[in-house]
């Protein structure tokens, strides 16, 4: 008895409102396109901080609280990468130790 693999196709969707136009079907992200926009806003968050910081040095700032903020969620962001990135590896590791 032979078995056949299943052939998966590709299904395309269209929603119809209530009114009777057609929505366009929204656009999947994969994985590396979150991971990359992730990695984009922590860097962006970073690189304010570091702007914020400098405008407070040169006496641009009044409110130190926007500074605190701007560096207090850039430090959010890195942790939650970072441990994002520990729980990746820790994952791989053990995936690396299973047994076949």
């Amino acid at each position: 008895m032979e078995i056949a693999p299943l052939a998966i196709t590709p299904v395309s969707m269209s929603a119809t409102s209530h009114l009777g136009e057609t929505q366009e079907p929204k656009e999947v992200k994969n994985f590396g396109q979150y991971l990359t926009d992730a990695l984009k806003k922590t860097n962006g968050l970073q690189l304010e901080s570091e702007r914020q910081n400098a405008l407070l040095a040169a006496g641009r700032i009044e409110d130190v609280s926007q500074v605190v903020i701007a560096a207090k969620k850039a430090e959010i962001a890195l942790q939650l990468t970072l441990q994002l990135r520990n729980k990746a590896v820790t994952a791989y590791q053990e995936i690396m130790r299973m047994q076949v």
